[in-house]
Parts: C-alpha cells; structure tokens; sequence
C-alpha cells in the first residue's frame, strides 16, 4: 500500500467513523469514498508492478 493509499485508508475510516457517531451520513459517505479511493490506488500500483514485471521478463528474454 502507498503512503497516500494508506493516508486516505486511515483519514476515510475516521470521517465514516465520525459520521456514524454524528448522524453526518454526508461525512459517512465521503469516508467510504476516500477508502474506495484507497483501494483504487492500490490496485493501479498492483497493476503497474505486474506490467514493469513482465515487461523486465521480456526484456531478458532477449539478452
């Protein structure tokens, strides 16, 4: 997990958290937004990490 996929991990479960406790369901909902925009980073860095891994497999394939 990134540091900003992490910090937007931790800062959503707190204004979902928050908002729950308040009755803020705009809070709630902005919380589960910022850990879907989490999981969204997460899963682009995954993919970029696959993508570089194969296109260094490629390239020794040739060496």
């Amino acid at each position: 997990m990134s540091n900003e996929g992490a910090k937007d991990k931790i800062t959503g479960k707190a204004k979902e958290a928050m908002g729950k406790m308040t009755g803020d369901r705009r809070k709630e909902t902005e919380g589960k937004a910022d850990q879907a925009k989490s999981k969204a980073k997460d899963a682009m860095d995954g993919a970029r990490d696959r993508a570089d891994g194969i296109k260094d497999s490629l390239s020794n394939d040739k060496d």
